[in-house]
């Protein structure tokens, strides 16, 4: 089983940037695809980004260009690089963790996170 523990959550001004971290406790080996999450009106979540074990990438067309995920060399800390970010950034991020690729926004996940706020004034 795999622990998913977020930080980094705050309150910004549209503009500005924030870096969320997520660590991974347990089997994280078995874990392919990390990924953040958040929820958004008309649906029951919003798939951020996500990576692969084998660094391939993805972002929704909301945050393209404005934010980057990526792991440390041990893949035991996934990060979110929040830049230029909106009022409509405003959520909570859940990081989240599946075994298998990630290919689809529609992949569910074996592992979640508490979350952590992120919230952006304009």
């Amino acid at each position: 089983q795999v622990q998913l523990v977020e930080s980094g959550g705050g309150s910004v001004q549209a503009g500005g940037s924030l870096r969320l971290s997520c660590a991974a406790f347990g089997y994280t080996y078995s874990i392919d695809c990390m990924g953040w999450v958040r929820p958004a009106p008309g649906t029951e979540r919003e798939g951020v980004a996500t990576v692969n074990s084998d660094g391939s990438t993805s972002y929704a067309d909301s945050v393209k260009g404005r934010f980057t995920i990526s792991q440390d060399n041990a893949k035991s800390t996934l990060y979110l690089q929040m830049n230029t970010l909106k009022a409509e950034d405003t959520a909570m991020y859940y990081c989240a963790a599946r075994y298998a690729a990630c290919r689809s926004w529609a992949d569910e996940y074996n592992y979640w996170g508490q979350g952590t706020q992120v919230t952006v004034s304009s």
